[in-house]
C-alpha cells in the first residue's frame, strides 16, 4: 500500500470538521452536537481518503 500526503484542502476539510466535532461536545450546536462522534469518524474518514488516493 503506498501512503501520499493529502491535498491542502481535504486536510483543511477534515480539520475543520474534527474541530467542530470537538466544539460540538462542549458548546451546543445544532447538528454538531446531535452527531459529534459521526462527524469525527467522517473527518478521519476524509484524511484516512486523502492519504491512500493518490492526488
Amino acid at each position: 500500500m503506498n501512503l501520499h500526503t493529502p491535498t491542502v484542502p481535504i486536510f483543511a476539510i477534515s480539520l475543520v470538521l474534527a474541530a467542530l466535532a470537538l466544539i460540538g461536545h462542549f458548546v451546543l450546536l445544532p447538528f454538531i452536537t446531535l452527531y459529534g462522534f459521526w462527524v469525527a469518524i467522517i473527518a478521519y474518514a476524509i484524511l484516512a481518503a486523502g492519504v491512500v488516493m493518490k492526488t
